[in-house]
């Protein structure tokens, strides 16, 4: 779906008077908009609630709803750390902010359940087990979820890259010898890191799979990506919810690990054994100070 600001745009000559109204408030306060009901909406431009729902549709949406999760997109992707803060701010400022913030985590793993594609996650999944080599890369907050999925999955792959991101240079060297045999995971939400988006398409020039860890369909790396895994997120103030992307990447790991269960289980009796041997865990009960972090 075009973005909802092309849709306004191309179905403005049939607005009546009233969806003018709501279409001049939106192009101006979408920030706002966004976090609106569909009645709040219609009082702060002077139309009835059944305009607003009429709006929607008229623009090819479902329903409100639909509408402003479009908005919620908009103020995701186009606005700057700072101008984020002052939107979520009317949101959260004197409510239970716990409540609220665990409340949305839910609805976006709710939401994630809903969207994502079975069939490409499994698809995902047998492409993966195939791989020689499985390039992971996430940037800013993607850092934490990359980092996440490579501790894993190198105890159950040989060869598995954790993609040092810190220079663009950088990690056109470390994908050197990237082929068609290969698999190549991009973890990107907004605000869409462009080098996260240039690696994937140089690994698709290559021949890799490329799988896309993304808020939608929409986004640039699902563009190019051969299986997208839809994961939703949302925004509470500055930071960027990834609970939701936690969650997916999280059943990633499971899902391969029950395919490879024998070979794993193996791994980590191995482990256990040097983890033992060296004293890497402390033990509840144990007198020894410990020198790692559990």
């Amino acid at each position: 779906m075009a973005d909802i600001m092309q849709q306004i745009e191309m179905a403005y000559p049939k607005f009546s008077k009233g969806q003018k109204l709501i279409a001049a408030y939106i192009r101006e306060h979408f920030d706002k908009a966004a976090f609106m009901t569909a009645a709040k909406l219609g009082t702060t431009v002077g139309v009835s609630e059944s305009t607003v729902v009429r709006f929607a549709t008229e623009i090819g949406y479902d329903g409100y709803p639909q509408l402003q999760r479009a908005l919620k997109e908009i103020v995701r992707n186009r606005l700057t750390s700072v101008q984020r803060m002052e939107v979520t701010n009317d949101r959260l400022w004197g409510s239970d902010v716990l409540g609220k913030v665990l409340r949305m985590d839910m609805d976006t793993i709710r939401r994630t359940l809903e969207e994502t594609d079975r069939e490409a996650f499994y698809e995902a999944v047998a492409q993966i087990m195939d791989a020689k080599k499985i390039y992971i890369m996430g940037i800013r907050s993607a850092a934490s979820l990359a980092g996440f999925l490579y501790y894993y999955f190198n105890h159950i792959f040989e060869d598995v890259r954790n993609m040092d991101t810190a220079s663009s240079s950088m990690i056109f060297e470390q994908m050197l010898r990237l082929d068609s045999g290969d698999v190549f995971i991009g973890i990107s939400f907004p605000r869409y890191s462009k080098r996260t988006l240039k690696a994937a398409t140089y690994a698709k020039s290559c021949g890799a799979k490329v799988i896309a860890i993304t808020d939608s369909h929409s986004a640039p790396l699902a563009q190019l990506a051969d299986y997208v895994l839809v994961a939703k997120s949302d925004i509470a103030s500055f930071v960027d919810s990834v609970v939701a992307p936690l969650s997916l990447i999280n059943a990633l790991i499971v899902a391969i690990g029950l395919e490879k269960k024998e070979e794993i289980a193996e791994t980590y009796d191995k482990l256990e054994h040097i983890w033992g041997e060296y004293g890497v865990y402390q033990h509840n009960g144990d007198q020894e100070g410990r020198d790692e972090d559990v």
